[in-house]
């Protein structure tokens, strides 16, 4: 999705809250010359209904920024919790009444020419409106890429380190100029792992099917809330093991998952119809669970989503976001 920032949206930075136009950084930061950066994506969703926007699992992506963050060595000094209130801070002095995207990025700071990491560290958030990601809602028309997907010995997919999604990009690029809408990506092994920047599953002999996260795919907190939904609420049962190319040509349904994108149906993968070529029932049904879930319309679901506007204060807040199920 493209679309025109505001450069007066305020933003944390350095500890501040500022507009975006006076948030800066210099032409020699490590992180823009060697990719030593560690993002996420949130999302937060505006109900019309009940007038409140809702932030979608903040704790846990958070808990898995700072996680990640760990493995280049770049610390995030705040916990979740306290990141958790500048992000709903952000949405309120913004008065977004709209869906959002909110990218937390934490880097190596320092600026000089070399290589080496060093203990020089920063983060900042931002927080944007942000609609559809892939156009979706007749199917998306997936290739596979020919650039293979970055092996966690070389740069780990788990995390989403800045540097890696040159990869992503490649791929996406590729499947574009291709007419795809998506690319879909092999690892090492030939096995697919995963989107150019979501995770994958299809149906296949009554099972749900994704990759493990030891295929070189991202944990994703997206991923691990639709199979939350598909066991809870439909009763499937969801293997986690490898899946070969060719299984993506003969299964019943296909999809991907991810904060951006959030469930987009696949209903062509290289120049093959997934089965009859139409959104199947199982696809339909859960990407409508997950829309009520992240809209607030389904109590049990309550426990992912921090309101904005109509949410507890800041100590009270932190105490129902310790009772969320964080992922490892």
């Amino acid at each position: 999705m493209k679309a025109d920032v505001d450069p007066n949206v305020i933003v944390y930075f350095g500890g501040q809250y500022m507009p975006m136009h006076e948030a800066n950084i210099g032409i020699l930061t490590h992180a823009l010359h060697y990719g030593t950066g560690v993002f996420e994506g949130i999302r937060a969703y505006w109900d019309a209904g009940e007038q409140e926007l809702f932030v979608m699992r903040p704790r846990d992506h958070y808990v898995r920024w700072k996680q990640n963050g760990g493995i280049l060595h770049i610390d995030v000094p705040l916990t979740a919790e306290q990141l958790c209130d500048i992000t709903v801070e952000l949405a309120q002095r913004n008065a977004f009444r709209t869906d959002l995207y909110i990218r937390p990025l934490a880097y190596k700071c320092a600026e000089r020419i070399g290589v080496a990491l060093d203990e020089q560290d920063a983060f900042f958030i931002v927080a944007l409106p942000f609609g559809e990601y892939l156009h979706s809602e007749n199917g998306l028309h997936a290739g596979v890429s020919s650039w293979r997907r970055i092996d966690d010995n070389a740069i780990p997919a788990r995390a989403k380190i800045c540097g890696a999604y040159a990869n992503s990009a490649l791929a996406s690029d590729e499947a574009r100029r291709s007419g795809f809408d998506e690319a879909i990506l092999l690892n090492e092994s030939g096995h697919v792992t995963e989107g150019a920047t979501c995770n994958l599953f299809m149906r296949r002999k009554g099972q749900l099917i994704t990759p493990a996260v030891t295929e070189n795919v991202l944990e994703g907190i997206t991923r691990d809330s639709i199979m939350e939904l598909a066991a809870r609420e439909l009763g499937l049962e969801i293997q986690e093991r490898p899946i070969d190319r060719s299984e993506l040509y003969v299964c019943d349904e296909l999809f991907l998952t991810g904060t951006a994108v959030g469930l987009a149906p696949v209903t062509r993968i290289d120049h093959h119809a997934v089965a009859d070529g139409a959104i199947g029932a199982v696809t339909r049904s859960l990407r409508q669970l997950y829309v009520d879930a992240t809209h607030g319309r389904m109590p049990a679901y309550r426990k992912w989503l921090l309101p904005v506007y109509r949410g507890a204060q800041p100590a009270e807040r932190n105490e129902a976001l310790k009772k969320e199920t964080s992922l490892a």
